[in-house]
């Protein structure tokens, strides 16, 4: 069975949390190496996350794993938070810079996922396992290629043990990134992150916001079927299943799914893999 993980984002009502309930149990089947919980909706919460990760551990038996962002948390929070998640049983954080939730005007007490890697270290030395962030096609917000690869570099000195990719839809962006960190020194686990496609509109938003490039063949292919909704579903698993398997055989890992806390997109990708 293909190795994979999943990423979950915090529900804030019942209608969500039963939403996220029938997903798990689904895709519990494919027994994921772990499952990760976003950190609340664009960093505004500090609360959705604990709450998750309990529930997926306690109800579902999966290894949950915490985001931690440095955004709109002092540090002081930020321990608090940790020594929670020891307490839950978590053995695996991932560790973000993260975005400034809305209506705030202050970052936290830490500038870079660099500063938040350091700071797990230094509370917590090796208890913690912990995932970063990168991006094949360049962060949004980066200077340039090479000022990116050296704040990824700078998040593994301080100690991450492995990474996983913002979703992509270019394996050669993939291939070309991991050979640019292993130049640069850099031995660590690099797990492509894969975004299921169930709404085209949707993905678009995601993607312009995210810096991830949608190829424009499978853009104008997803265009062309206008508001047939199965076959863009279909198309679009066919699509990313393909990209999955030329990405495990030329050595990836395992797969991150990003899952929206959808079930059906990632299993219409999983069963092409299977």
């Amino acid at each position: 069975m293909t190795p994979i993980s999943l990423e979950f984002y915090p529900p804030k009502n019942d209608e969500q949390r039963a939403q996220l309930d029938r997903t798990a149990r689904k895709l519990k089947a494919y027994s994921p190496e772990f499952v990760s919980v976003t950190f609340g909706a664009g960093g505004s919460t500090l609360s959705y996350t604990p709450e998750t990760v309990r529930g997926l551990r306690a109800d579902h038996g999966l290894d949950a794993a915490p985001h931690l962002s440095c955004m709109g948390g002092t540090r002081a929070e930020l321990r608090e938070l940790l020594k929670l998640y020891r307490a839950l049983g978590c053995q695996r954080i991932v560790a973000l810079r993260g975005d400034l939730p809305s209506g705030m005007a202050r970052m936290g007490e830490f500038r870079y996922a660099s500063d938040l890697v350091a700071f797990i270290r230094e509370e917590h030395g090796d208890h913690f396992r912990i995932e970063v962030g990168c991006y094949p096609e360049t962060h949004p917000q980066a200077e340039d290629a090479l000022a990116d690869l050296r704040h990824f570099k700078a998040k593994v000195d301080a100690g991450a043990d492995s990474a996983i990719t913002q979703y992509f839809f270019n394996a050669d962006a993939y291939f070309r990134f991991v050979d640019d960190v292993r130049a640069a020194g850099v031995g660590i686990p690099v797990i492509p992150g894969i975004m299921p496609i169930s709404n085209f509109s949707q993905l678009r938003r995601f993607s312009e916001a995210c810096g991830a490039e949608i190829p424009r063949w499978m853009a104008k292919r997803m265009q062309a079927y206008g508001d047939d909704a199965d076959s863009i579903r279909e198309f679009a698993a066919d699509a990313v299943a393909a990209m999955c398997r030329r990405l495990l055989e030329g050595g990836a890992p395992e797969l991150h799914f990003y899952t929206l806390n959808l079930a059906r997109p990632t299993e219409a990708v999983l069963s092409r893999l299977a």
